[in-house]
């Protein structure tokens, strides 16, 4: 006996009939959870993608507009002092930046070369475990 929908009234039958029927409903239930992970997948891939084309657009954009900025600096500063001093001044700007910015770099990866790491510490443990034993 079907119901209006279609399924199968499973109040009348037997528990051998619905013990046997347990491999087939457990084989349904792991294809739709993997043909619903696929979907989640495929969607999920699609948004990453079209959003990291938009991140890049922006920074391409971001790395244009850099060299405009700089360009309007040595324009106001032009107004009040020589072209050639302006642009000095604002290189000479950017590479005491750069040198900060290597520095502080140069001080986080000397950190990180000094940190332990942790299959270092585990060795270290076994090699204690041993000496007691």
């Amino acid at each position: 006996m079907t119901t209006p929908r279609g399924f199968r009234d499973r109040a009348d039958e037997s528990l051998l009939t619905l013990l046997g029927d347990v491999p087939e409903l457990v084989r349904n239930l792991v294809t739709a959870e993997v043909e619903a992970a696929k979907a989640w997948i495929r969607r999920t891939s699609k948004d990453a993608g079209i959003g990291s084309g938009w991140i890049i657009g922006a920074l391409f954009m971001l790395f244009w507009s850099i060299p405009m900025l700089l360009a309007f600096i040595v324009i106001g500063l032009s107004s009040w002092m020589p072209a050639w001093v302006a642009s000095l001044i604002v290189l000479i700007v950017l590479l005491l930046v750069a040198a900060l910015f290597g520095f502080l770099g140069y001080l986080r990866w000397r950190k990180v070369v000094k940190s332990q790491n942790p299959a270092q510490s585990i060795a270290k443990d076994v090699e204690a475990v041993r000496d007691e034993l």
